[in-house]
Order: structure tokens, then C-alpha cells, then sequence
């Protein structure tokens, strides 16, 4: 960040020709130097992994009754995960013990 020399206003960045300075928007004062530009970083998103692969072939993870959406069998694994922030409910993931179907419910 730069400040204007004159006033004290924040100095905006102003493209001029083919190159970018910064100018004063209240006094016009402009820098002679050009300035950086930095471009916006896509930073990706992280990916909750529900269950990993080795962790879907045990099969002592707790059972509840519960309907299946796909196959209608009344069994399920169940875990609870924190997906969200610490202030806000977990949410509880099921998978089918018939079909392998995964759904979530949210407390």
C-alpha cells in the first residue's frame, strides 16, 4: 500500500498505456514508477473425504437402524464428522450395509 505524498490519500492503481501506476484520487498525483500487479491466486477448495478407501472395506464401524434411500434395507454404518465450523452441528454420514449407498444427515 502507498499513500499519497500530498494528502495522505491511498494511492489507486491506474492502468496508463501499457503500463500501471498508482494516482491520488482526490489530488491527481501520480507516480512515475510503474507498480507490481499482482493477479488473484484460485486457491482450490478442500475436499472433505467422507470415508477413505481402506476404511470402506472394514466393516466394524457402528450399525443403527435406519432406512436406505436407494434399497430400503434398514441397516446402516454410521460416523459422525465435523464438516463445518467448531461452533456449528457435525454431521452424521450413513452407508448402507445392502447396497453401499452414502447419505448424510445434518443435527
Amino acid at each position: 500500500m502507498k499513500f499519497c505524498p500530498k494528502c495522505g490519500s491511498l494511492l489507486i492503481p491506474v492502468k496508463k498505456g501499457e503500463r500501471v501506476i498508482t494516482k491520488c484520487p482526490k489530488c491527481s498525483y501520480e507516480t512515475e514508477k510503474p507498480v507490481k500487479t499482482v493477479s488473484k491466486v484460485k486457491r482450490d477448495k478442500e475436499k472433505i473425504v467422507v470415508i477413505g478407501k481402506q476404511a470402506q472395506k472394514i466393516r466394524t464401524m457402528p450399525t443403527t437402524k435406519v432406512e436406505c434411500p436407494r434399497c430400503g434395507h434398514g441397516e446402516a454404518f454410521y460416523w459422525i464428522v465435523q464438516t463445518r465450523g467448531a461452533d456449528e452441528s457435525s454431521t452424521q454420514f450413513f452407508r448402507c450395509r445392502s447396497c453401499g449407498v452414502t447419505w448424510r444427515e445434518t443435527s
